[in-house]
């Protein structure tokens, strides 16, 4: 039960600008992990592990059921012991395949963990499939009579919720063999096809190939040229190369219409919901409220910037642009460190304490070059080791942003890493907790600082555009996730047909302030997302809403020791679910105007800005 893909990617297209001159950034040192992939340190943990399993397999097999309590508690830990090791090696694997993917050593030595991995793997599946048989009363005897067996109800508990979607061993081992030439091998396409991709853009006459990346950055350009030619660019990159593009999206979606099939879901997002320990109904009731906002919020402020640009209409490349007047300074790495371990420093002084060890230690990868992994991630490794974060760094405002978001899920990592590698995992929707609230810190830390009214007002436009991009965007994802599975569920879909899709989202969400040019069509395609973790985009509108109405609480100042509680959800790691992590704080996410008080605090921003804009 290795987890799945630790470390999804925050979409930062907005992001601009290069690092400050002459500044060197930091970059990751991996030898915590293993010193190079030819490590004979690694190659001694694959043989180990791959002992450890076969030996596994052989003494439990079939047995589960006659275990006592603590005989199966024990069986536990050594499963837990073997899954950190593999876990480990696909850590190192994954994250060198991120530092440079146009590497074709580092994908080639990617996939051949992934292949070594899923072997040893099979010889573990039986474990959590026969677990899944065991008779409820028998297991919850179990349980009762052992203290040790009792530390994994929350894991077991989780397990379980996948119970009526188990398929038969045979199959089940099928499946798992069969992802690395599957899904993963798709993924792999993919990610180095983007990274060896170049985009033409033309500024003042001279024509230039950028990465993905650069080209991204330059949607946020303050001159309109420069941001169409990057567009225009863009569209033509991933235009060049859809077909290829569509192919890879039919064909996952497909897989996993099969799947899903053979399980039982009954629509295509369940899976992800039954993985993120969080109820479909939940999950619509988000959907619904943000969709019913799209006025009041999206639509309604870029109504606002249209005038402020002093345009009848927004084309895409406008969305992001800086706003008139906004000299968006360069910030240096120490300036960046500093502001974010400040606000957290305010907030908790142990919160800050451990975020400093990121930047002390070379646990951060902030430098700009080709083929690095476009966007930033957290990713938790194991326990025995511990996170590391992608960040690229451009010397800007939002750039900042990034980093207390990252900064914050690798806090969240380490306080929950005592829960151990299997239940230290937080459910998706939860883990963008600690970064949207590490976020907010921040932001407010900063806004608070700031005494010039016309330098707050584009502060405050600036954080309700990064808050409408992480709730409003990532919902019309998610609702362009769910019409392509539905459509492409009565057949293989044309590129152009998931262009319409994508532009009626599109359309819908952002409002009438835009006028789409035709080639915004191919830009679904560019959303990695879509091909690495089907259904996970609205996490980030589930954290952003969550995390809103938690810090009204602490604004608020009506619960005692605020700090010590949220420390306390972020030490839970996996093992506690929604309805417990937030009763502490009188919040309840399965009430419908949970979701409102989030979105209102979107509104709020909003209404200051219109009350500012006179």
């Amino acid at each position: 039960m290795t987890r799945e893909n630790p470390a999804p990617v925050r979409d930062t297209e907005s992001r601009i600008g290069a690092a400050p001159a002459a500044e060197r950034l930091p970059e990751w040192d991996l030898r915590d992990l293993y010193a190079r992939p030819d490590d004979p340190a690694l190659a001694a943990d694959l043989d180990a592990a791959e002992r450890a399993a076969q030996a596994f397999e052989s003494a439990h097999a079939g047995r589960l059921a006659s275990l006592s309590g603590d005989a199966l508690a024990a069986a536990l830990r050594e499963y837990e012991r073997i899954e950190e090791i593999i876990g480990r090696v696909m850590s190192y694997a994954q994250l060198l395949f991120s530092g440079d993917a146009q590497n074709a050593e580092n994908g080639r030595f990617y996939q051949t963990m992934q292949e070594r991995v899923t072997g040893i793997g099979s010889h573990l599946l039986f474990f959590t499939l026969e677990l899944n048989r065991l008779d409820d009363g028998l297991l919850e005897g179990r349980i009762a009579g052992s203290p040790a067996l009792a530390r994994w109800r929350p894991w077991l508990r989780d397990l379980r919720v996948f119970r009526p979607h188990q398929l038969s061993d045979e199959v089940e081992k099928l499946l798992h063999e069969k992802e690395v030439t599957g899904r993963s091998a798709w993924n792999r396409l993919f990610d180095e096809t983007v990274a060896h991709m170049r985009v033409p853009v033309t500024r003042e006459g001279r024509a230039e190939e950028l990465t993905v990346s650069a080209a991204l950055n330059l949607l946020s350009d303050p001159n309109r040229a420069v941001r169409e030619a990057a567009a225009t660019g863009v569209s033509k990159a991933f235009g060049d190369n859809i077909r290829l593009f569509s192919l890879i999206t039919n064909t996952l979606a497909k897989d996993k219409e099969i799947i899903d099939g053979w399980r039982n879901y009954p629509r295509p997002g369940t899976s992800r919901n039954r993985a993120n320990m969080v109820e479909d109904e939940v999950v619509d009731a988000l959907v619904s409220a943000v969709v019913e906002s799209y006025p009041r919020l999206s639509h309604r402020y870029y109504a606002m910037k249209a005038r402020w640009l002093g345009l009848d209409k927004l084309k895409h490349w406008d969305r992001n642009a800086p706003l008139p007047g906004d000299v968006d300074r360069a910030i240096s790495w120490e300036a960046a460190r500093d502001q974010v371990l400040n606000a957290y420093a305010a907030f908790s002084p142990e919160l800050s304490a451990l975020g400093r060890d990121f930047f002390d230690k070379p646990w951060i990868d902030a430098a700009l070059r080709p083929g690095k992994a476009s966007g930033a991630f957290a990713h938790p490794t194991v326990p025995s080791a511990h996170p590391y974060l992608l960040v690229n760094y451009h010397g800007k405002t939002r750039d900042v942003m990034t980093l207390a978001h990252e900064l914050g899920h690798g806090v969240h990592q380490r306080l929950a890493a005592d829960q151990g590698y299997l239940m230290s995992g937080t459910p998706l929707t939860l883990a963008e907790t600690a970064s949207v609230f590490g976020e907010m810190l921040t932001f407010r830390a900063m806004l608070d600082a700031e005494t010039d009214p016309a330098r707050r007002r584009l502060m405050l436009a600036s954080k309700v555009e990064d808050m409408l991009n992480t709730v409003v965007r990532q919902i019309a994802f998610y609702r362009f996730e769910t019409l392509l599975h539905d459509a492409r569920s009565k057949g293989e879909l044309s590129s152009e047909e998931i262009a319409a899709l994508w532009m009626r989202v599109q359309t819908e969400s952002l409002g009438p302030a835009f006028d789409f040019t035709p080639d915004y069509g191919v830009y679904w395609s560019y959303v990695p997302h879509f091909v690495h973790t089907p259904f996970y985009v609205y996490a980030y509108a589930f954290g952003d809403c969550l995390v809103n109405a938690l810090y009204g609480v602490y604004q608020d100042g009506a619960v005692p020791d605020f700090a010590g509680k949220y420390l306390d959800l972020l030490r839970a790691g996996g093992t506690l679910r929604h309805k417990e992590l937030l009763a502490p704080f009188g919040l309840d996410a399965s009430n419908p105007r949970f979701w409102k008080r989030g979105l209102d605090v979107i509104a709020g921003f909003i209404d200051e800005l219109e009350r500012a804009d006179g």
